[in-house]
């Protein structure tokens, strides 16, 4: 199915509150007629009224008190249909940046691998801010705008036919003003907006990488580099503003007065009575003539705002345009055994670099597997498939002889629980990032899942114990802490598969022990999956695989392994402190020596 403009998509949005907008409409087409109809009446008082012998001064009084009414009404017309035009612009920018916010959870993770936070993060807050510009602008400004310059020139042919017709020059003119400054302007919009989205993304990076700028000595670097984005951006908004300088309001008031002062010239030199004209009519053109230019003025004030709001959907529906997961319910996903078996899966982030290789295993319930291997050798993208946030390229990952890829990616994580080597804390209290505000879990089951881990302690020894605030990651916490925080919440979700992703590689040995501890009673009945750094916290694990360059090398309980003298051998012994076997080769050396990350 072939992709819609940008412009009917936009306009497809707005189609969801059609009758509110036609309403609005119908008021503006009222409100234009009552202000147009001022001059039309100021030239019958002139005409009729007030160059005849006798003046009517009842009749001009009474046409008065009407020009007064359609005044008055047409100010609250105006203000009425501003209003809804207005509210309804937010209403569909608002359900814009939901469908957009919602689309995100639903794009796999390559996405984001690839891409920089600070340029997501710029889509959601800075381009739907600017196509709520447009929608303001549109409904605002260039509906209006169309619709008083169409009464105008009504009014004007009603007025006089041969006036009408020279004044139907001034929009062709306009046009193709419009058409250059549309032309010239893009170029340097698109730019600004790809700077502003590099700008984000650079700022948002050096934030959550600060202690390593400063730590590294790079804030001068960090600074050139921000510079040259800033300076780049400021020279396309400079060439922007000429543009915008030598083609619109400018160009437009210069026109008008050259035309305005034209007729008044033409019509000076000659007697009212040769042109066949009235001085009413006269006094009416020339005032219907001084209300063109004001809405072709507010048009082009508008284009800056209204081309950078279409630079910006197109990069909103770009990402909206990418392939997505519905997100599925759960409430039919029933608690599984916790069986998990890989069979023949190969992966690659990347077409042409395999990552994994034929890997094969099966987790019984209620087994420890861990995962053992150097940087690289594929721990993390096994994790990364078993939840799903990868397809495999080859090969099969069933739960219970369910194939996950016939599963809702909602009900295959809704009975797993994961604990990071960065444990990531939200900013609240306690108790919801234990909870994450799950309606099954209450506080009691909070405050158990803390205890179970270790946690409860310190937790009610702080100012305002589980209701203490954190800020976002909690930073006010040790890693430790974190971490037992992190790992309560796992177990009140009360998971059947228990994921550790280098869970205890950052804390300390005490907090390490708490942690041992509790995971010899909450790992019984779940099938616990555990990537070690440690190879001293796997010695009970019931499968241990080891790793190499995306294939399983060995397998084995830690004893089995000890026994091969194998690669998991020489890495045991060198975490101990003592050498590797000198039967080994220089490649089994070297990978022995490679962090355990």
């Amino acid at each position: 199915m072939p992709k819609q403009s940008t412009a009917r998509r936009l306009f497809s949005y707005a189609l969801s509150y059609k009758l509110k907008i036609i309403g609005a409409l119908l008021i503006l087409c009222l409100s234009v007629g009552a202000e147009l109809a001022g001059p039309y009446i100021t030239k019958t008082i002139i005409d009729k009224h007030l160059a005849e012998d006798t003046k009517d001064l009842a009749a001009v009084f009474g046409l008065l008190a009407l020009y007064m009414g359609l005044l008055l009404t047409a100010s609250i017309g105006n203000f009425t249909q501003s209003y809804i035009l207005q509210s309804t612009a937010l209403q569909i920018i608002k359900n814009m940046r939901m469908d957009l916010m919602a689309h995100i959870h639903r794009i796999p993770l390559r996405y984001f691998d690839k891409t920089p936070i600070g340029q997501v993060v710029s889509r959601i807050a800075n381009d739907t801010e600017a196509i709520r510009d447009l929608f303001m602008s549109f409904m605002a400004t260039f509906v209006v705008s169309f619709i008083q310059l169409t009464g105008i020139f009504v009014a004007l042919f009603i007025l006089d036919v041969r006036l009408a017709l020279f004044c139907l020059l001034l929009p062709p003119l306009f046009a193709i003003i419009m058409i250059i400054h549309l032309k010239y302007s893009k170029i340097y919009i698109s730019i600004m907006r790809a700077r502003l989205s590099d700008m984000n993304a650079m700022i948002n990076e050096s934030i959550v990488v600060m202690p390593i700028i400063q730590a590294f000595r790079r804030e001068k670097v960090t600074q050139d580099e921000f510079e040259v984005m800033n300076e780049d951006r400021y020279v396309n908004q400079i060439k922007m503003l000429r543009v915008f300088s030598l083609s619109s309001r400018n160009i437009v008031g210069t026109i008008g007065a050259l035309v305005t002062a034209f007729v008044v010239w033409y019509f000076g030199s000659r007697s009212l009575t040769e042109a066949g004209i009235s001085f009413g009519v006269f006094y009416a053109f020339i005032d219907y003539l001084g209300r063109i230019f004001q809405p072709i003025i507010g048009i082009f004030d508008q284009l800056t705002n209204a081309q950078r709001a279409f630079v910006s959907a197109d990069k909103v529906f770009a990402i909206m345009d990418l392939d997505g997961a519905e997100v599925g319910k759960t409430d039919d996903a029933s608690r599984p055994e916790g069986v998990v078996k890989f069979d023949n899966v190969s992966f690659a982030y990347k077409t042409g670099e395999t990552v994994l290789k034929g890997i094969s295993f099966e987790a019984r319930k209620g087994e420890t597997v861990a995962l053992v291997g150097h940087t690289g050798s594929g721990k993390s993208s096994i994790i990364n498939l078993l939840l799903g946030f990868y397809e495999p390229g080859e090969g099969k990952i069933t739960i219970d002889g369910r194939d996950i890829t016939t599963m809702s990616k909602q009900a295959l994580r809704k009975h797993m629980g994961i604990v990071l080597q960065d444990p990531f804390l939200f900013a609240g209290d306690i108790k919801f990032n234990v909870s994450l505000y799950n309606e099954n879990i209450s506080l009691d089951r909070v405050k158990s899942a803390l205890r179970d881990v270790g946690a409860a302690p310190f937790v009610e020894q702080l100012p305002g114990g589980y209701d203490e605030q954190v800020v976002e990651r909690g930073s006010t916490l040790s890693s430790g802490q974190r971490q037992l925080i992190s790992f309560a919440r796992a177990l009140a979700f009360d998971p059947s598969i228990l994921i550790l992703d280098e869970a205890t590689a950052s804390i300390d040995s005490e907090t390490e022990g708490l942690i041992q501890q509790a995971l010899k009673v909450v790992s019984a009945g779940r099938t616990t999956f555990v990537i070690a750094h440690r190879l001293s916290t796997i010695r009970d694990a019931d499968q241990i695989l080891v790793l190499h360059r995306g294939e399983i090398v060995e397998r084995g309980n830690h004893d089995r392994l000890m026994a091969l003298e194998g690669r998991y051998y020489k890495m045991y012994q060198l975490q101990k402190g003592e050498k590797p076997s000198l039967a080994a080769g220089p490649a089994e050396t070297a990978a022995a020596n490679s962090p355990m990350v």
